[in-house]
């Protein structure tokens, strides 16, 4: 059972809502996704100051593949920028930064940047920036087997366990999420971490990601500080763990 702490250690976050606040303030959409990245920054400084080890925000998802050709284009170029000119300031405040998903869809330049960034900042010890990328939960978990019954084949034919499958998971460095956000209003949790949010409090708020300041971060954790985190126990189970 998960140490039920009153700042959650892991958030993981939906930046929805972008494209509609570049169109609420007449602006083309790409302005909200630039917008958007800004508040990676934002963020990434609110959670460390409380004390949060790990941040993963959901950049692109398997699917997002099916929007116009020039958005997906405009936003590969938005996230060579964002590394090209990000990485030195997360290096200088002691973040690790970590990119998960199917790269392969990627050119070799944004990949060859990614682990190059990666590398610049695998020594830090503050918080830890997840951004997955081309990432899906369904994904996840069948390339997590794959590579398991690849690297163990003895267990071909055999029942796998939950403790067997979990080194291979996309996220295994980290523990589970505590708290998961998505803003923008939308209620889903859109193949985003499907094996990790198992047991996260689940926050879905209306701010659009480029509003999502530290005040808005602090209302989704007092949100999450008014649950009880019971794990499949009872309530009184869980007074007796606290004592």
């Amino acid at each position: 059972m998960p140490e039920n702490l009153p700042v959650p250690r892991h958030i993981a976050i939906i930046m929805d809502g972008n494209g509609r606040w570049a169109k609420k303030r007449f602006m083309p959409r790409i302005a909200g996704h630039k917008r958007g990245v800004e508040m990676i920054r934002v963020m990434s400084r609110a959670c460390a100051l409380r004390g949060i080890d790990y941040l993963t925000l959901f950049a692109f998802s398997s699917e997002n593949w099916r929007r116009p050709e020039e958005e997906v284009s405009l936003l590969m170029d938005l996230f060579r920028y964002a590394l090209e000119h990000e990485v030195r300031n997360l290096h200088k405040n002691n973040v690790r930064l970590k990119v998960i998903g199917d790269l392969s869809r990627f050119d070799p330049g944004l990949v060859q940047l990614i682990q190059k960034s990666e590398q610049i900042t695998a020594q830090n010890t503050g918080l830890t920036l997840t951004v997955a990328a081309n990432y899906g939960g369904r994904w996840d978990m069948l390339h997590a087997v794959t590579r398991l019954l690849i690297q163990r084949p003895e267990l071909a034919g055999q029942d796998l366990t939950e403790q067997q499958l979990a080194p291979y998971l996309a996220m295994h460095y980290a523990p589970e999420p505590d708290l998961f956000i998505r803003t923008g209003g939308e209620q889903r949790i859109s193949n985003f971490l499907l094996w990790q949010l198992a047991y996260s409090e689940l926050y879905f708020t209306p701010t659009l990601w480029p509003d999502f300041d530290a005040a808005a971060l602090d209302l989704a954790i007092a949100s999450y500080q008014q649950r009880e985190r019971r794990f499949g126990r009872t309530s009184e189970q869980m007074e007796v763990c606290r004592t």
